[in-house]
């Protein structure tokens, strides 16, 4: 018996620049005319992009009202919203970190920054309880969000879904089946060195971007057919390298890190994986039949920003709040150049909804490929 088409829904990690999978969920219910229940059975995501997962899951029966839910926290986002911005706490946690530089105190910095808030923010919008109500109900097939232990090394993929759902184990990296909760959202968005790592089960989780060699495994391991990826990050085609005399301020190499972390390795995936599609469809459909191996194509639509987010982002770095320009200033992530590290933390209104304005844009030009995805089911 053929396996039921199911689309899945891949939103990787980003920080703040997750504010621009908002937009391209926002065109996919237009495009689609507003349609009742959540369009993807199978929702994947990973740092923050894990967080926007889990809100379209807890509102599966209701397409139109996660999307509204998303753009009501995100077009009225504050950093405050997500981690502590007074002076005091900014002045505390910079003040171990730098003792701890000096070797002053023994005593380990947790993180740059305390995201105490964020746990606020879930508790109050997030009704994590419906997500096994949709799922019993069918409105739901699996929900799964990943996350890198600092212990193992393994990036495991948190899910929750249908009793028939096992859990998978491949080299470094492993399907758990869980009732999803805060922890596992807090734990999948920690940016390294930024937000600190959450202890789940028997070890400390970071960021899920980290060490995810297949950002896509989750979704076909969950049974996508087809998947919808969206990434948080411009794909540059090969261009000849500029000639700079000036050194790289701590900023750029922040930012240049955190880009490898979060882009390259879903650019790899994706590109394995159509390299993959096409070897299947020279296979001969009777020899695949024939065969013990369960290969089968995959259908990939991907979406991400049409323009550099880090431009964007140097647009609006001076609404961070005051004591985060005074924590990033000596690191060179207040110019232009630095921009790509104030980018993941810029979790203010006026980039979100700009980030929101280029996903539904970005989305809509490719109005044709989403139709053509979805009716593939």
């Amino acid at each position: 018996m053929a396996a039921r088409p199911r689309a899945g829904l891949v939103l990787t990690g980003g920080g703040a620049r997750a504010a621009y999978q908002v937009g391209v969920v926002k065109a996919v219910r237009d495009i689609l005319g507003n349609p009742p229940r959540n369009p993807f059975p199978i929702l994947c995501g990973t740092s923050a992009g894990a967080i926007n997962a889990a809100a379209v899951a807890a509102y599966a029966d209701d397409f139109p009202r996660a999307v509204a839910n998303l753009l009501e926290v995100w077009e009225h986002m504050r950093c405050e919203h997500v981690y502590r911005t007074d002076f005091p706490s900014i002045m505390k946690n910079g003040a171990r970190w730098l003792s701890s530089l000096m070797l002053v105190s023994r005593r380990n910095p947790v993180s740059l920054l305390d995201n105490a808030p964020l746990r606020d923010l879930l508790q109050r919008v997030l009704p994590f309880a419906r997500i096994q109500e949709h799922i019993d109900a069918g409105a739901l097939y699996a929900v799964c969000v990943t996350a890198s232990g600092y212990t193992s090394g393994q990036s495991v993929s948190f899910f929750q879904g249908g009793s028939g759902l096992e859990g998978w184990e491949r080299n470094q990296r492993i399907g758990a089946a869980v009732v999803l909760q805060q922890d596992y959202l807090l734990a999948s968005a920690a940016l390294p060195f930024i937000f600190p790592a959450v202890k789940l089960h028997r070890e400390y989780f970071g960021d899920g971007s980290m060490r995810q060699i297949a950002p896509v495994s989750p979704a076909l391991h969950l049974g996508a057919d087809r998947v919808l990826v969206v990434g948080t990050g411009r794909q540059m085609r090969e261009q000849a390298r500029e000639r700079s005399s000036v050194y790289p301020s701590l900023a750029q190499i922040a930012g240049h890190a955190l880009n490898s972390i979060f882009l390259d390795s879903l650019a790899v995936d994706i590109e394995r994986l159509e390299r993959i599609n096409r070897t299947v469809r020279m296979i001969p459909l009777q020899t695949l039949e024939g065969s013990s191996l369960t290969l089968r194509p995959v259908k990939v639509l991907f979406i991400s920003p049409s323009q550099p987010i880090e431009r964007i982002a140097a647009r609006f770095i001076q609404d961070l709040p005051r004591s985060v320009r005074f924590l990033l200033r000596p690191t060179g992530a207040l110019s232009r150049a630095g921009s790509n590290l104030a980018s993941y933390l810029l979790f203010e209104a006026p980039f979100c909804r700009a980030l929101i304005d280029l996903g539904y844009l970005d989305t809509c030009a490719r109005e044709s490929e989403v139709r053509d995805f979805f009716s593939m089911a």
